[in-house]
């Protein structure tokens, strides 16, 4: 799963993106609806505003401001969706379709989950994981409009074998060239998810 993630501060490629949401008329929707600024660097959570790449109504990448997370009636917010089984499922299958997004970072954060030896869960140490030889991590998502403001789940799947231990998911994330595809409507995203990054670096969270 991915319930965290991080943007590095001073990252050229970052911060254009960030500037590029933050100068959008929707993100002075967001204001006007929402207390809560646009988060352009450090940690990012459920329920925060984020810049999200998404294909515009003339299909050329652009950057948006949008909120993490789906809301959901009667139960707290929903920051992921399972690949295996969006396209298959009411809530996810429209925006498997034709909203499909990429949320830049730097890398994310995931707590490692284990059993003891009576059965029950544990939370152990805290790691921070991107793909190997990149400064920035693109973490595929889906959005849908609630309230006429855009809102995005991060695509989770079966981990690699690097970070197994850690988690039994992990974000899918997918290398630059192929972004255009994945917002593309008429991108694959099942092939594309083929072509996921799965060779990973991993370290303790300080």
């Amino acid at each position: 799963m991915c319930c965290r993630y991080y943007i590095e501060p001073r990252d050229s490629v970052l911060e254009e993106i960030g500037d590029a949401a933050r100068s959008t008329a929707l993100y002075e929707r967001f204001l006007r609806a929402l207390p809560q600024p646009l988060i352009v660097d450090g940690e990012v959570r459920p329920t925060d505003l984020a810049p999200v790449i998404a294909s515009s109504k003339k299909g050329r990448k652009a950057y948006y401001p949008m909120q993490w997370g789906f809301n959901i009636e009667n139960r707290s917010v929903l920051p992921n969706a399972r690949t295996e089984t969006a396209a298959m499922k009411p809530l996810f299958q429209n925006a498997w379709k034709g909203h499909r997004c990429v949320i830049p970072a730097s890398w994310y954060y995931e707590w490692e989950h284990f059993l003891r030896p009576n059965g029950r869960k544990e939370t152990g140490e805290k790691y921070l994981i991107q793909p190997k030889g990149e400064k920035i991590t693109w973490l595929c998502g889906l959005y849908r409009m609630e309230k006429n403001l855009p809102h995005f789940v991060i695509l989770t799947r079966a981990p690699s074998s690097d970070v197994s231990f850690i988690h039994d998911r992990m974000p899918l994330m997918i290398h630059e060239k192929d972004i255009d595809e994945w917002i593309s409507p008429e991108g694959n995203p099942e092939e594309i998810s083929y072509r996921a990054m799965t060779d990973l670096l991993y370290e303790k969270a300080q």
